[in-house]
């Protein structure tokens, strides 16, 4: 079984695993000088620190596995064990060529990891870390952005809209593939004009891609007798735009 990431991604931990019990090298004289504390950090950057990345970077398309290392430096005279897991939004993605690696005294052990992008990955960037915990629960983290490419559908639908008691019913849906912070406008005409004009104006939510949310909008001198129609206008960006209309 190769799980949810397919052949490729199993294909790429088993090759990392190889590389994993090549590139235990020596520590430098610096990080020897550091003490006890032991660190973790992306790969590379120099061995003194200078040029350090402050983060792993990765990029790429929906459906891919992604690839980079971290650095497990241990400048203390025992052996040091650490367990990787990753966190965050990106965490669940992560895959590590080995999650107990077991660094020598004055060692630096670089660990390959890989970030596999699901199929239905939303286009945009997100974060996560790689966390190290030792033994006694000592924990560093390394953070781990991600760049998700492909193209950015931005679609929002107004539905289920009803007038009753005073008070304007809708749902919201978000139809594409990248999180809208919706603006709305509501009108009402009846028999003789216009009754209500509200301009658009921000709502306080955030939707996900695929999360429909269901909201009032209260309109408490709504007539009794007219005969009356509601119009519900949505819009957010990447030009996302819905209409919802009700008759009461």
């Amino acid at each position: 079984m190769y799980g949810p990431y397919g052949r490729g991604a199993a294909a790429v931990l088993t090759t990392a695993l190889a590389v994993l019990l090549l590139v235990l090298l020596p520590a430098p004289a610096a990080a020897a000088e550091e003490g006890p504390g032991w660190t973790v950090r992306p790969a590379g950057g120099g061995s003194a620190g200078r040029d350090v990345r402050p983060y792993a970077y990765l990029e790429g398309v929906p459906d891919s596995v992604l690839q980079d290392r971290i650095s497990v430096t241990n400048p203390a005279r025992t052996p040091l064990t650490v367990r990787l897991r990753g966190d965050g939004r990106a965490g669940p993605w992560l895959r590590f060529a080995a999650r107990t690696v077991t660094v020598p005294a004055r060692t630096r052990a670089d660990v390959p990891f890989a970030l596999a992008l699901p199929g239905n990955a939303t286009p945009g960037d997100l974060a996560g870390e790689i966390v190290a915990t030792a033994g006694g629960g000592a924990e560093r983290r390394v953070p781990v952005r991600v760049r998700v490419g492909g193209p950015v559908l931005a679609a929002l639908t107004v539905e289920d809209v009803e007038v009753s008691g005073g008070t304007v019913r809708y749902a919201l849906v978000n139809r594409g593939n990248t999180p809208l912070r919706p603006r709305l406008a509501v009108r009402a005409d009846g028999v003789f004009g216009v009754l209500l004009d509200r301009p658009e104006r921000p709502l306080p939510l955030e939707l996900a891609p695929g999360r429909r949310v269901e909201l009032t909008e209260p309109w408490p001198d709504a007539p009794a007798l007219d005969s009356v129609t509601v119009r519900l206008r949505v819009a957010a960006e990447g030009g996302a735009r819905g209409e919802g209309v009700a008759s009461a």
